[in-house]
């Protein structure tokens, strides 16, 4: 029988539980509401604008039937970049041209739409898109863009024919960056007073394609007075072009690429870094020259380039870094060209690191070079050298060495081409020292004095045992006084070298060495 006190224990348990029962239903539903509230659309716009430009543009259109947040968000999304939607603008194919022109005509009218259809108190960030397409929807894109306050503006684009450049762009006061690259034919640019009008806000321009023949001469439209913003500024293939001054006054960057048919180039730039020219030149004319003038310029690149007849490059005292490459003809091979390479280097001087191709190297290696004067790198810390070291390269290498007498890093890529005929090393050079290339080096010991003294790492690539190469390594180890290290890349070697290799190795290890800290490695 139950006592009173055991009954009293009992009925407190069961309120107890009920009340535990009562408890967790009112977690469980308080759980089930704090997982009901959508915390993501509380973001502010500008956070879920950073996330939805990390997705494709397509994506970030669907989240408009989410909710009216989420339209609103889209509505007012300011980085719209349709590259990914768009495809590449080339001209179709005749078997499928009304396919593929219905296919681009749904693509800008999506484009049209979203950018139609926007928050108009909403100024558009970043647009970017490439297509095929009529001038007049190209024109219609732009202008809509513009309307929006458009501040990055990337267009790639191909037209049935010609067209002319936007206009609606230069009177822009909002746009930052203006990229636009046209594929066959072209773009033809309006009159100089038309382009420096305008563009007061502009910091970024680069043009490609653009068709010049009717105003072969560009000395007026980036003057002194014109795009006083701009920093950077890039123009690739201008056909027609002739003749090109740069003065821009707040220019940073600069870069000119395939421009075959230029002749004359002015750059000067009290504020200009970084300077790059690439394929530029006409290789056949009567007189080509380049006068750069660039007190603060950091980086020359120059690549590929046609010999001028007449070069100067001054006041570049704030020189960091220079690459040097030609595109060489058989008729360049003379004193007035040489001489005009020889004033290119002379402006040089400045520079800290400094890379030259193969064609630098054999107008080194060019007897005629020998009666012009190369200018000596004092500052020169660094040196790349991309050269196929036959016979002939030698003495061009001993002249850049020469007129490097404080340079402490050496690097010698060596191109193997099958063209070009190489002695392979023979071991009866290490015990006779009589080869040719032997005998040059030992001649250059007092001449290449400050060099040897200087000299603390040296890297070979491409290093094949040849007689040129193995000839270079044992003279630098022989007479390197502060030599540190040598590193000789031979790459992935054939089981039946690896025996020759073995030996050029226990034979570089057998003589004297000039620095007692030196230490080589073969890669």
């Amino acid at each position: 029988m139950e006592t009173r006190s055991a009954a009293k224990k009992r009925k407190l348990l069961i309120l107890y539980n009920q009340k535990d029962q009562v408890d967790d239903d009112d977690e469980s539903e308080k759980s089930n509401r704090s997982r009901s509230i959508d915390r993501i659309s509380d973001l502010p716009d500008a956070v879920l604008h950073h996330i939805l430009f990390l997705l494709p543009i397509k994506t970030v259109a669907q989240t408009s039937v989410l909710s009216k947040r989420w339209r609103s968000i889209w509505s007012s999304f300011p980085d719209l970049d349709f590259t990914a939607l768009t495809r590449a603008p080339t001209k179709p194919h005749s078997s499928s041209s009304s396919k593929s022109l219905s296919q681009n005509s749904k693509e800008t009218d999506f484009i049209r739409q979203v950018l139609t259809l926007r928050d108009k108190h909403s100024d558009i960030r970043i647009l970017r898109f490439g297509s095929w397409l009529s001038f007049s929807r190209l024109n219609g894109l732009i202008r809509l863009a513009i309307r929006r306050n458009v501040q990055e503006l990337d267009v790639e684009v191909a037209t049935e024919d010609y067209f002319n450049f936007p206009r609606c762009v230069i009177a822009s006061e909002s746009l930052r960056i203006f990229k636009l690259k046209s594929h066959y034919p072209g773009f033809r640019l309006p009159p100089s007073s038309v382009m420096t009008s305008g563009f007061k806000s502009l910091h970024s321009l680069s043009l490609s394609r653009i068709v010049l023949y009717n105003q072969p001469s560009l000395c007026d439209m980036f003057g002194e007075s014109a795009f006083p913003m701009l920093k950077k500024l890039s123009l690739d293939a201008c056909f027609g072009l002739k003749n090109l001054r740069i003065g821009c006054k707040a220019l940073e960057d600069l870069t000119l690429e395939n421009c075959f048919q230029l002749q004359g180039l002015d750059v000067l730039g009290g504020k200009l870094e970084r300077l790059r020219i690439v394929r530029c030149f006409d290789a056949y004319a009567d007189k080509s020259w380049v006068k750069i003038d660039g007190p603060r310029l950091r980086i020359i690149l120059w690549e590929n380039n046609a010999i001028t007849d007449s070069s100067s490059l001054d006041n570049l005292s704030s020189l960091q870094e220079a690459s040097i490459g030609f595109f060489l003809l058989q008729e360049d091979i003379s004193v007035a060209k040489l001489q005009s390479v020889s004033n290119l280097f002379m402006g040089l001087y400045h520079a800290h690191c400094l890379t030259l191709d193969t064609q630098c190297i054999e107008i080194l290696s060019n007897s005629n070079y020998f009666a012009v004067y190369l200018h000596p790198f004092n500052n020169l810390k660094s040196l790349e050298l991309h050269t196929g070291f036959n016979k002939n390269n030698v003495p061009g290498l001993a002249c850049i060495f020469r007129s490097s007498p404080m340079l402490h890093t050496l690097t010698l890529n060596i191109i193997n081409n099958y063209k070009i005929e190489r002695r392979q090393w023979n071991k009866d050079l290490w015990e006779m020292s009589n080869s040719e290339e032997e005998k040059f080096w030992e001649s250059q010991t007092q001449a290449l004095k400050s060099f040897l003294q200087n000299l603390t790492v040296v890297k070979i690539q491409g290093f094949l045992e040849c007689e040129n190469e193995v000839s270079l390594a044992k003279f630098l180890l022989k007479h390197g006084k502060a030599l540190q290290e040598m590193i000789l890349c031979t790459g992935h070697c054939k089981a039946r070298y690896s025996l020759q290799r073995q030996k050029i190795r226990s034979q570089m290890m057998g003589f004297s060495w000039a620095s007692s800290n030196a230490k080589i490695a073969f890669h």
